[in-house]
């Protein structure tokens, strides 16, 4: 089933190895702006530790997979899914940033929703960005995502409420 291979990334089922990468992400405030508020090290742990789990296709947690250049070995970042329903699935990434740019977004992502239609019968892949990340909103598009529509006031970041975009991607239309 892994790894996922795209043209220029292997992406593989995180291991202990990445916890590293995995909290320096979790902690840099330019991944993290649109994401979450600071986290102590020990809640990004408990994060860690439950994408450690073993994942199988019809697993209700998160398929936490590793973006690593094929050539070097270089991690990149993080992407995959969780179920929230037995046929659908919100998607998620995020990425060092000194890739962003680069087209490793698009390329990891495309490979998920691949996988995830192919492979686990997903009906529907869903994304919730919140406004203003331009970025991950175009990355989800290039994709195929489309405007779903906006949740007011629906997340707490950074001292004040924040809306969310809702992204998604039917199977028929990915095919």
């Amino acid at each position: 089933m892994f790894p996922l291979n795209t043209s220029r990334l292997n992406l593989t089922q995180i291991t202990e190895q990445e916890w590293p990468f995995f909290l320096r992400l979790q902690q840099d405030p330019i991944v993290m702006r649109y994401v979450s508020d600071e986290r102590r090290e020990a809640e990004v742990r408990q994060i860690f530790n439950a994408r450690l789990v073993r994942w199988e296709t019809h697993s209700p947690h998160w398929l936490c997979l590793v973006m690593r250049d094929k050539q070097t070995g270089t991690p990149i970042g993080f992407t995959g899914f969780i179920r929230s329903d037995s046929d659908m699935a919100e998607v998620g990434f995020i990425l060092d940033p000194i890739f962003h740019g680069q087209g490793y977004g698009y390329e990891s992502l495309h490979a998920v929703c691949q996988f995830a239609f192919e492979k686990c019968a997903i009906r529907k892949l869903t994304a919730t960005v919140t406004v203003g990340n331009i970025g991950s909103r175009k990355v989800l598009e290039k994709a195929g995502f489309q405007l779903e529509g906006v949740l007011r006031e629906n997340y707490f970041l950074a001292g004040t409420w924040q809306d969310d975009w809702i992204l998604g991607l039917l199977r028929s239309e990915f095919l």
